[in-house]
């Protein structure tokens, strides 16, 4: 992984978000919450939670993370598949944790879809613990957020 370089991307690479994540498999709400305008606004109120891995100018992977103030959120991570298995994944995690400890949080989350085994064991070997006595609910004003 000497080669790949985490940071915070830069508002003109928000456009490869959507191709990336359609290149790792990765739901997404193109038209709620993951349209372009939206991820806009959303990287402006807080840059250095927008961050991906670069080899060059190429987008291996990403992460767009969220801080509530109380807890820290990992969002949206995703590495394409031809990068997989190089500790991007993790690199990219271990980036937002380092950086939302600094804002004083110590509290980790994730949502992990069921079809994403894959997803679990990354977080499980990061040392994230499943919460079975949580149950998730959602009010939505559109499917498509």
């Amino acid at each position: 992984m000497t080669d790949i370089k985490i940071r915070p991307l830069k508002e003109s690479e928000l456009k490869g978000l959507s191709k990336l994540w359609t290149a790792s498999g990765l739901h997404f709400k193109v038209r709620g919450r993951d349209s372009p305008p939206n991820l806009k606004r959303q990287r402006r109120s807080d840059p250095e939670l927008f961050v991906g891995a670069f080899e060059g100018k190429k987008m291996l992977g990403a992460v767009v993370a969220s801080d509530d103030g109380r807890k820290a959120w990992i969002n949206r991570l995703a590495v394409v598949p031809e990068a997989r298995g190089r500790g991007i994944a993790t690199a990219l995690i271990r980036h937002c944790e380092r950086t939302l400890r600094r804002r004083g949080r110590h509290i980790f989350c994730v949502h992990i879809e069921h079809d994403s085994p894959e997803s679990m064991y990354l977080f499980k070997k990061e040392g994230y613990d499943r919460e079975d006595l949580i149950f998730y609910y959602t009010k939505r004003d559109s499917r498509d957020y």
